[in-house]
């Protein structure tokens, strides 16, 4: 197995399909505002994505572009978080998950600006700049709408509730993730923990939202073996043009 090019694609797929998903409130926001902001962040993450697609691409040994690998692979050759496919259904599920994807980013950004590769390091330190941004603005909305009325913090916690169990696939290790820490490209995941638990704790504690316990760790996104339905129906929109008009450019 190619581990640089597999932990490529994690990162490339993660910041695509999220990206894709905040983009789903582009005009349907519940207020201008945040219809602009999410509209922002989602063309943040897509450019991350063409980053880490196009150094995918490089070291793929079938001579990908960023494209090819965003547009013309299939459900079960994605690689993000299960978590970031979750269809929005409602604008606290979409603010939590952002919260929870940012408040990992940040740390593992900062941790991969030392990475031994130096294209991953470039790479990192221009996306860092944005992640500390998307944190600022997820946690103080979550805080926000938590420590607003009645009704918005009983909506936030009904989010919290049902994101929550999937937290816990990003921080489970696995051969990949072991042979970018013993090559020094990429910290572990696990060892991320300790910094996104005190962001996260401090966040809902100033949101009045309980924090559930336990965590769901399962890797299906990671390692390919989907359990759910919600990435394909994505990808049938997302991947439309460019599979009916592969040779489309404009």
């Amino acid at each position: 197995m190619n581990h640089l090019f597999e932990f490529l694609l994690r990162q490339g797929d993660n910041t695509l399909v999220l990206g894709h998903r905040t983009s789903e409130w582009c005009g349907l926001a519940p207020a201008l505002e945040e219809d602009i902001a999410l509209a922002n962040t989602a063309l943040d993450l897509i450019g991350q994505t063409k980053l880490w697609l196009g150094y995918a691409g490089e070291v793929d040994d079938k001579e990908r572009s960023a494209n090819d690998l965003a547009y013309l692979r299939d459900v079960y050759d994605f690689r993000n978080v299960l978590m970031l496919e979750i269809p929005n259904e409602n604008f606290g599920r979409t603010l939590l998950r952002q919260f929870f994807f940012d408040a990992f980013q940040v740390p593992w950004l900062t941790a991969l600006q030392n990475s031994s590769d130096t294209q991953v390091a470039d790479i990192a330190a221009k996306s860092l700049k944005e992640a500390l941004y998307h944190l600022d603005r997820s946690s103080e909305t979550v805080i926000m709408l938590g420590d607003g009325t009645e009704d918005s913090n009983a909506r936030m916690q009904a989010a919290l509730d049902y994101i929550w169990p999937y937290t816990g696939e990003i921080f489970v290790d696995d051969a990949t993730d072991r042979a970018m820490a013993d090559a020094k490209i990429a910290a572990l995941p696990s060892t991320i923990r300790a910094a996104w638990d005190a962001t996260v704790a401090d966040t809902l504690n100033k949101a009045m939202l309980s924090q559930p316990k336990g965590t769901f760790a399962h890797t299906g996104g990671r390692t390919g073996k989907r359990h759910t339905e919600h990435l394909g129906h994505m990808l049938a929109v997302m991947q439309t043009l460019p599979r009916s008009y592969p040779d489309a450019v404009w």
